[in-house]
C-alpha cells in the first residue's frame, strides 16, 4: 500500500489549509478501511487527530473538534483534512493512516494502523 500525502505548509494563525492522501496499491477496496490522519512533532508521540471508518463514522482529537474536517472520497481514493483556525500548537507532521479493518478498535492509538505515509510538515506561525 502506498499513501503520499500533499498540501502541507507555513502559514499564520487562523489561517487554514487541506491536506490531501492519495492511497494505492491495496488489495481491499478501499471504502472498506479505514483511513485518518495523525501527527507528531519532533521527540512526541503520535497523535490521533481524526479518522474515518467504512461507515464515515469520524473522531477527531479534542484539541482539532470545530477546527478540523476530514472526508473521504471512495472513487478517487483520497482521503482529505481541511484545517481551519490554525493555531501554533497545531505545528507538527502530519500522517495519512489506513487499515483494511473498516471499523472498531481504539481510533486514537497508532497501531490502529498499519499502513503510514512519509508525512507533510505543517507549520503554524505568526
Amino acid at each position: 500500500v502506498q499513501m503520499v500525502e500533499s498540501g502541507g505548509g507555513s502559514v499564520q494563525p487562523g489561517g487554514s489549509l487541506t491536506l490531501s492522501c492519495v492511497v494505492s496499491g491495496f488489495k481491499w477496496w478501499f471504502d472498506s478501511a479505514c483511513v485518518g490522519w495523525f501527527r507528531q512533532v519532533p521527540g512526541g508521540e503520535r497523535e490521533g487527530v481524526a479518522t474515518i471508518d467504512s461507515r464515515r463514522t469520524t473522531n477527531y482529537a479534542d484539541s482539532v473538534k470545530g477546527r478540523f474536517t476530514i472526508s473521504r472520497d471512495n472513487e478517487e481514493n483520497t482521503l482529505s483534512l481541511q484545517m481551519d483556525n490554525l493555531k501554533v500548537e497545531d505545528t507538527a507532521k502530519y500522517y495519512c493512516v489506513e487499515d483494511h479493518r473498516p471499523y472498531g478498535g481504539t481510533w486514537y492509538l497508532p497501531t490502529r494502523f498499519t499502513y503510514w505515509g512519509r508525512g507533510t510538515q505543517v507549520t503554524v506561525s505568526a
